[in-house]
């Protein structure tokens, strides 16, 4: 039997472990990635570990989340993050260079090499052939100091592309009905690999939305392979030196095949408030539209950018619509600009952006109460635009441009216009906005500069033999980190103060929840399916953390929560049978009588129900070595113990 492509990328990078799918493997990391709103608590982890300069072939610091400067706090971090980056061997891309996925893909992607990101949409990388995926900010810490990434070996699932997209019809339907048949729970413990004679109609953009948007479906990646396109598409970038061919054995097997004939696809939309809650647009109806916003990590390349001028060119922008643009990179902002398609954009009423995460990270353009906002990012949580009670929908950029012009909900193939565009032979190169760190032999004439935001990671301690604590907070299923560790201008800039930010925490799903925790100092949460889905942010562990929460106990957990958690030393656990969830009650007092010993020894662990008498059957699924993470208190501590 034949390896699919991504059994290819893992077995050239394997340290340890055996391939067989569900046990762990430690994989050799080329590449890591930082973003300024997980990168300041990432590189206060570095500095613990005391190694002086990062090991791998390649680390990039970006920023482009927090870039709404309203106070002191963002600049400060942006200052912390390029000084440890000048210092330790990074480059740092500065504000206004553009989103990390986009510029990485541009600059620095190399087909065939491994990329792990403190972002959950890292696995943009897998459009050119790259093992890229999204982990919390430790991880990469120990990444970038030399230390292997543990992932459990996924299960392959092909989705195999048939047939040409329309018209009018993008890759961000095709993404949206993968997430319609898998559900964003459906990834989970897989690796998403496309194939078949349609990929060789899609290009680098096009592929990299898809793989970008796959973090949706809980997957730890999704990859395509490495043909003349990808050769085609680094050519452009200068960079055709990188290029290498990828491709899966023709006799592998996969766990799963999933046929999609491109030439059916309609335009798709997802609805508020899952990525996976998909429906045709001429199903859902011409709704009235307050809000567009283009841009994102997901379709704000050069192709949707030329794409969406082409589509405004001449028209107006629906005198009840606000549309805003946001190209990804500074390379694409310029190339517009110098083309005349941001005149046109403009021309046509759009709000230009700046090149970053902006709305999508809920940075400003929070739509009017009860509004519709129709966006191409990818992610539609409830609140995470800044309006708790707005319907946010997930669509193309065809899809946006043609509604913003109508001022309704609208299946562009509709629209009587030509939308082809030629992508160019060649791309700007001005990387004057990454900056190169210092040769290594003058690391000692940089300082590193802290703000007065800027607070140490809180402190772990080795597990304890027994812990009894309340329940303190109970919630349903598909809980994301949005739900956790909310996100937006008024909670971002605190990402480097724990304590501060943990006022905000779990304040969607019970507003009381920390002053709670605090109250009773430490506290167990009982979840449902899926918990922790959504952003890699590692604040959603850290910040319980601080609050005092010894274990969270569910039906099922996102893959990078769970990392998270262990990393933390929080203690993952999900019921044996699922039914017992519905058994216990906020502000229950529960006890795992013994459970260091059990962890220990791989004894079976109850949880016990001290207010009702009951008792139920959990389970911890972790590896032997996040089982000692967990016992020695989380992964700064078990990393220090073995640094040797």
């Amino acid at each position: 039997m034949g390896y699919s492509l991504s059994q290819k990328l893992i077995k050239n990078h394997l340290i340890s472990g055996d391939m067989t799918v569900g046990s762990e493997v430690a994989l050799r990391i080329d590449q890591t990635l930082t973003q300024d709103a997980t990168g300041t608590m990432a590189y206060l982890e570095f500095e613990a570990m005391g190694v002086p300069r990062v090991k791998t072939e390649l680390s990039v610091a970006y920023i482009d989340h927090n870039t709404l400067q309203t106070g002191f706090e963002n600049a400060d971090d942006h200052r912390f993050i390029a000084s440890c980056a000048k210092k330790h061997g990074l480059k740092f891309s500065r504000p206004g260079n553009g989103i990390c996925h986009q510029v990485h893909l541009e600059r620095f992607g190399v087909p065939g090499k491994t990329l792990i990101g403190s972002d959950s949409h890292t696995p943009t990388g897998g459009g050119i052939g790259m093992l890229a995926m999204g982990a919390g900010g430790l991880d990469v810490a120990v990444a970038m100091g030399g230390g292997a990434y543990y992932i459990t070996m996924p299960e392959v699932i092909l989705v195999n592309l048939t047939g040409k997209l329309s018209p009018f019809v993008a890759a961000k339907d095709i993404i949206l009905e993968v997430l319609r048949i898998l559900s964003v729970k459906g990834g989970v413990g897989k690796i998403i690999e496309y194939g078949g004679e349609g990929v060789k109609t899609l290009s680098v953009p096009e592929r990299a939305t898809i793989t970008n948007m796959g973090a949706e479906l809980g997957a730890t990646t999704s990859v395509f392979p490495s043909d003349e396109i990808t050769r085609d598409f680094l050519r452009a970038q200068g960079r055709e030196q990188d290029w290498s061919e990828l491709k899966a054995d023709d006799d592998a097997e996969y766990v799963r095949v999933i046929d999609i004939d491109l030439s059916a696809l309609r335009p798709l939309a997802a609805m508020p408030h899952m990525p996976d809650n998909v429906k045709k647009v001429s199903e859902i109806g011409n709704i009235k539209v307050d809000q567009v916003c283009i841009g994102s990590c997901t379709n704000s390349s050069l192709l949707d950018m030329l794409k969406v001028a082409k589509i405004l060119k001449g028209k107006k922008v629906h005198p009840d619509v606000s549309l805003s643009i946001a190209p990804g990179s500074m390379q694409v902002l310029n190339m517009l600009a110098l083309n005349g398609a941001l005149s046109d954009m403009i021309c046509a009423g759009a709000r230009i952006l700046e090149s970053a995460c902006g709305p999508c990270i809920g940075m400003g353009q929070s739509p009017n109460s009860k509004g519709v906002s129709l966006r191409t990012f990818n992610r539609n949580f409830e609140g995470r635009s800044g309006t708790a009670d707005a319907g946010i929908y997930l669509v193309s950029p065809e899809t946006a441009a043609v509604s913003a012009i109508t001022g309704v909900l609208t299946d562009p193939t509709t629209f009587d216009g030509d939308i082809s565009v030629t992508m160019p032979d060649s791309f700007i190169v001005n990387d004057n906005l990454i900056v190169d760190p210092v040769d290594e032999k003058d690391i000692d004439t940089v300082e590193i500069k802290y703000g007065p935001n800027i607070k140490p990671f809180p402190v772990t301690e080795p597990l304890a033999e027994s812990i009894c604590a309340k329940a303190v907070l109970k919630v349903g299923d598909n809980i994301t980190t949005d739900h956790i560790m909310p996100a937006g201008a008024k909670i971002l800039p605190y990402r480097s103060n724990i304590p501060f930010l943990s006022q905000f925490c779990f304040r969607q799903c019970d507003e009381n929840f920390a002053e709670n925790c605090k109250k009773e100092g430490k506290g167990f949460i009982i979840g449902g399916s899926n918990y922790g889905q959504g952003s890699s942010r590692e604040h959603a562990a850290l910040v319980p953390l601080y609050l005092g929460i010894k274990a969270v106990i569910t039906k099922s957990f996102a893959r990078i929560h769970q990392a998270n958690l262990v990393n933390a030393g929080i203690m993952p656990f999900t019921f044996d049978n699922p039914d017992d969830y519905d058994k216990i009650s906020q502000f229950d007092e529960l006890c795992l009588d013994n459970v260091r010993e059990a962890l220990e020894k791989d004894l079976p662990i109850t949880l016990k129900n001290v207010t009702t008498g009951e008792s139920y059957s959990v389970t911890c699924q972790v590896s032997g070595r996040q089982r000692d993470i967990i016992l020695s208190g989380g992964l700064l501590n078990y990393t220090k113990e073995n640094a040797n």
